[in-house]
């Protein structure tokens, strides 16, 4: 028998209780009541405890696409600790509210963490596509493009958070981006040249795809890990051959990008490739051909499937 949800929200804060999974699901879609508990008992929590709880949360949701702590990670966003906002954002990704655009602009302009601002950023992307699909409103694809820009641009701003913002504006057909892409890329930075390489990827556009390749063959495995992500966003046939030469390659995260482009782009050459990785020593690799194969599969439809 499950215990009353206001004696699971007095037993939050205590410490010698331990945080069951299955008192921390009575948590999901607190009713303003229920919210109005665990704000009260929230503000006596010590901060470990809090970030705990978070994490949980957290984990709990991307386990269980039912339970719903949106309530609880929206008033978290202005906790006093950096760790508990950083991971009230990521609890929020999935959210396709609107209403969350203006909050997480503030926490990227304003934050004192460089962790809150880079998370807040990241979190904008997906609104960022959401935008360009047409799916909100123009006046907020113009605000969240007009905010990421700014802080690609703010020289004041940490390197993690602008690299966050670039990949976050990444999918928005402004003509400011094509130049902020290409500006990471000739930085000479390392870091902001992956970042401009993934960018490129969600952008859609097509004429990045002679960089990218050139790319594939890059002495810096973190290179050549973004390049083949971002053939397989572009879904671009002409990569495939060159994706087929990375399945050996001696980084093992530069193969399992490859394959899992190759699972995009699809092609009787890439399907046989993948077909054999299935015997590979590696279960990871296994594992990562076989979901590639699924993918293309279903992106054939049933008359792929041997009679």
């Amino acid at each position: 028998m499950s215990l009353p949800i206001e004696e699971t929200i007095a037993d939050l804060g205590n410490r010698n209780k331990p945080l069951l999974n299955s008192r921390l699901t009575e948590l999901s879609k607190l009713n303003s009541e229920e919210l109005a508990l665990f704000e009260q008992a929230w503000a006596a929590i010590e901060p470990k405890r809090r970030r705990q709880i978070m994490y949980r949360l957290v984990e709990l949701a991307e386990d269980n696409f039912e339970l719903d702590f949106d309530s609880i990670f929206k008033g978290r966003l202005k906790d006093q600790d950096a760790e508990v906002r950083s991971k009230a954002i990521e609890g929020l990704w999935e959210s396709e509210e609107a209403s969350l655009i203006d909050p997480l602009i503030k926490l990227l302009k304003q934050d004192s963490s460089e962790k809150v601002q880079a998370t807040a950023a990241t979190a904008l992307g997906k609104f960022a596509m959401l935008a360009e699909l047409k799916k909100l409103r123009p006046s907020h694809k113009s605000k969240i493009g007009q905010t990421l820009l700014a802080v690609i641009d703010d020289k004041s701003k940490p390197l993690e958070v602008k690299r966050r913002a670039l990949e976050a504006a990444a999918p928005l057909s402004l003509p400011q981006m094509k130049k902020a892409i290409v500006e990471a890329y000739q930085s000479g930075n390392p870091k902001l040249r992956t970042s401009a390489l993934f960018a490129m990827g969600k952008s859609c556009n097509h004429s990045w795809l002679p960089i990218l390749l050139k790319e594939l063959a890059s002495a810096d495995a973190e290179m050549r890990y973004e390049a083949a992500g971002a053939c397989g966003e572009l879904e671009e046939e002409e990569a495939a051959p060159y994706l087929i030469e990375l399945i050996n390659d001696p980084d093992v995260d530069v193969q399992l990008a490859a394959i899992q482009a190759l699972g995009k782009i699809g092609g009787p050459e890439a399907k046989g490739r993948l077909e054999q990785r299935l015997n590979n020593p590696s279960e990871v690799i296994q594992q990562a051909a076989e979901q590639a194969l699924h993918r293309l599969e279903a992106e054939e439809g049933p008359s792929s499937f041997r009679i």
